[in-house]
């Protein structure tokens, strides 16, 4: 883990801030004490979405200042929406956020920590590694 790069999905971070897995929870520990943490734009506003308050807000404000925030390049909805497209022709449906969270992460030179076991599906369609 030591130097990686990841990019920490939505679902873990509602599991850790729950914390209600202590293994979750330490394996989130290390991460961020070992590995550069990515965080794309679209999961701050899927984490303010989901906040109970003020202060769960700030939290995540803070984000923009402990990690690297990222937001897509001039290819990434592209190359998510060729992705989604493939895997519906293979009879495969994955939410659009998801292929986008796949492709950032490629573009990132990020390996993806995700609650989600559809990533495991998205990663027979292109190159991810998954935490």
């Amino acid at each position: 883990m030591k130097g990686d790069r990841v990019l920490i999905d939505t679902s873990v971070w509602i599991a850790y801030f729950k914390d209600r897995d202590s293994r979750l929870s330490d394996k989130v520990d290390e991460i961020l004490t070992s590995a550069h943490v990515y965080v794309p734009k679209v999961v701050i506003a899927e984490l303010m979405q989901g906040a109970k308050s003020e202060k769960e807000i700030a939290v995540i404000e803070d984000f923009f200042e402990a990690f690297t925030v990222i937001d897509h390049t001039k290819n990434t909805w592209e190359q998510a929406g060729r992705l989604s497209f493939s895997m519906k022709r293979k009879g495969i449906t994955i939410h659009l956020i998801d292929c986008y969270l796949a492709i950032t992460a490629q573009e990132n030179n990020c390996k993806l920590f995700s609650l989600d076991e559809h990533f495991n599906s998205i990663k027979k369609f292109t190159p991810l590694e998954i935490i």
